[in-house]
């Protein structure tokens, strides 16, 4: 698998999901998150789940508009995916895990 500029393959990953409340979207994008955390990065990740209704403040800093979204603080650059993340594909490539489509390929 190529990886796109440096070698992210033994990084530690600091992502923060923001979602809101305990809607069907929200649970949705939490489950997807820690499927693919689980198969792609274990032991290698650090996920923070966010509730915007109960921390609004939490969004100020990484200017959050939107829910659910992931922001991949660590490796840098920073990123954010915004969706249920049930694009396994789009986030594996948000995640520099993956260059957009090369899953596809590879099956």
């Amino acid at each position: 698998m190529t990886r796109r500029e440096g070698d992210t393959s033994n990084a530690q990953y600091k992502l923060r999901l923001f979602i809101t409340g305990s809607t069907a979207r929200s649970t949705q994008a939490i489950d997807n998150m820690r499927r693919i955390c689980a198969e792609n990065l274990a032991g290698r990740y650090d996920l923070e789940v966010v509730d915007v209704y109960q921390d609004p403040e939490a969004t100020k800093e990484l200017q959050i508009i939107a829910t659910p979204t992931l922001v991949k603080i660590l490796p840098e650059p920073l990123r954010r995916i915004i969706g249920d993340l049930s694009d396994r594909e789009r986030v594996l490539a948000g995640l520099d895990l993956a260059p957009f489509g090369e899953e596809e390929k590879a099956r």
